[in-house]
């Protein structure tokens, strides 16, 4: 690699070479506050004082994004300020390497062992976050938050906490894509729909860009607001400080069409899925025939109104068939089936296995 190419990497968001580097040269101390060579910009910090310590479990199959997303603006905080204001370890289990959901390997620092209660710890998972921890790493995290360390979940890092016993009259977040299976494994704890939470010394966000949100946050309080903001720019995301804004699955995004009406029977079937609303009632809700809206939906969608349902509630059985141990009868009632056999034969036709085949070749992985 030559040295413009250095160069380039040592300032922005993706400082990749630079950070290897130092973090190599660092590893040997059991931690990382690596602080990468300023770029164009430099923002002076005064009110420093003691370097503040984070630790971040990965658990198999981990959501990349969302532990990168929370990690790098640590990073670019030591960056702008040249002071190690964060440090963090990467931990796992038993101190192997960690296979994350998108296929990328990351090597952990060492096994998770009970911390020291000045460590903010965050628990970062994927889809199999109901299953992935151990009962030991549960037992560290509930002594870690017994004795005043903050304990945090990333993406689905929540399963876990709900696990341990740590969410229980507690305000937390998970990501929406999870949080159906969540209410399935633990219908007493009702997660919100903002991107991140804090109560206490727990911290929860739904990954990805809520665990940018969550860390600037951590770095207003720290740091100031003008700071946070600086640490923003640099990560291309924008000057405002949101205050927990909500968590969005677009409708009208995901189906590629604005028209209104379309976009309300479809978030109606969203929300009736155990018990689905009568394809007449959805037309009529939304001001039009039933010929209409088959109409529409075969134009703008390319599918029946009742295939296009079907599809929704079979989706949503394979998110709880991953992410739950609900057996298939219960799945299939969850799910507006009338009948095991006739979900499994939809299912069947849907995605080429039979719901039993996709869960054991799911758990098998």
């Amino acid at each position: 690699m030559d040295s413009r190419s250095r160069s380039r990497g040592a300032s922005g968001c993706c400082a990749g070479p630079a950070r290897i580097a130092l973090r190599a040269q660092v590893s040997e101390h059991g931690n990382s506050a690596s602080i990468v060579p300023a770029g164009a910009f430099h923002f002076p910090v005064e009110r420093y004082g003691q370097t503040r310590k984070y630790a971040f479990l990965l658990l198999p199959d981990f959501t990349l994004l969302a532990f990168s997303s929370a990690v790098d603006p640590l990073r670019i905080a030591n960056q702008l300020a040249q002071k190690p204001l964060y440090q963090w370890d990467i931990l796992s289990e038993s101190g192997a390497p960690v296979l994350s959901s998108s296929g990328v390997e990351i090597s952990a620092r060492r096994a998770l062992t009970l911390l020291d209660a000045d460590v903010n710890l965050f628990v970062c998972s994927g889809n199999n976050g109901r299953t992935a921890a151990s009962a030991q790493t549960l037992a560290v995290l509930r002594k870690h938050s017994r004795m005043g360390g903050v304990t945090g979940g990333i993406c689905t890092g929540a399963m876990t906490l709900a696990r341990a016993g740590l969410l229980e009259n507690r305000t937390f977040t998970l990501h929406w894509e999870n949080q159906p299976a969540f209410a399935e494994g633990f219908p007493d704890l009702v997660p919100t729909q903002s991107i991140f939470e804090r109560d206490g010394n727990i911290l929860t966000c739904g990954g990805g860009a809520g665990a940018t949100e969550m860390m600037l946050q951590i770095i207003a309080q720290d740091y100031g607001d003008d700071f946070a903001i600086a640490v923003s720019d640099m990560c291309l995301r924008g000057s405002g400080l949101e205050h927990r804004p909500l968590q969005q699955s677009s409708i009208a995004a995901a189906i590629q069409t604005r028209n209104p009406r379309i976009v309300q029977i479809v978030r109606e079937m969203y929300e009736n899925i155990e018990d689905p609303t009568p394809l007449e009632q959805l037309a009529h809700s939304a001001g039009m025939s039933r010929r209409q809206m088959e109409r529409y939906f075969k134009q703008k969608l390319g599918e029946t109104p009742l295939a296009f349902y079907r599809n929704i509630r079979l989706d949503r059985a394979r998110s709880l068939l991953g992410g739950t141990d609900m057996n298939v009868i219960e799945i299939a009632t969850a799910c507006g089936f009338g009948s095991s056999s006739a979900f499994a034969q939809y299912y069947r036709a849907r995605f080429g296995a039979s719901p039993a085949a996709y869960r054991k070749t799911t758990f098998s992985e």
